[in-house]
């Protein structure tokens, strides 16, 4: 449990902050995935960094139970699953890219599930 709390302590904020982000400053994000969308060097860079944050979240924190700390370990496989995507497909991120900068609702509802776990992450990090 303590390291669940201090994953939720960590990654909560960062969830928050980022939905927030999503939420004012949307332009500014629409810039950044077409300039990420362009760039290969960028893809793979997150793509390998992804895979390492997802099998240390996992490799710390591969908890199946049905409470807020399953949320954890699957973020963790997620953004594994996201990475290993990224690296060998790269051309599906460059479309599901051009698919979101299409549908201007696609940032207001990653901004709220962002903001979502975050808030959940950050509750029962600090709070519970």
């Amino acid at each position: 449990m303590p390291t669940s709390i201090f994953i939720a302590k960590l990654l909560g904020p960062v969830y928050a902050v980022v939905g927030i982000a999503l939420l004012v400053k949307v332009e500014s994000y629409r810039v950044m995935l077409q300039e990420f969308l362009q760039s290969a060097v960028l893809r793979y860079l997150a793509g390998l960094l992804g895979l390492l944050a997802g099998l240390a979240l996992v490799l710390t924190h591969n908890v199946w139970v049905f409470d807020w700390r399953l949320l954890i370990t699957l973020i963790g496989w997620v953004t594994i699953v996201r990475a290993v995507v990224t690296i060998l497909q790269p051309d599906q991120i460059v479309a599901l890219g051009n698919a979101v900068l299409k549908h201007r609702t696609a940032f207001t509802v990653a901004a709220a599930v962002n903001l979502l776990i975050g808030l959940v992450l950050t509750y029962f990090g600090y709070f519970a």
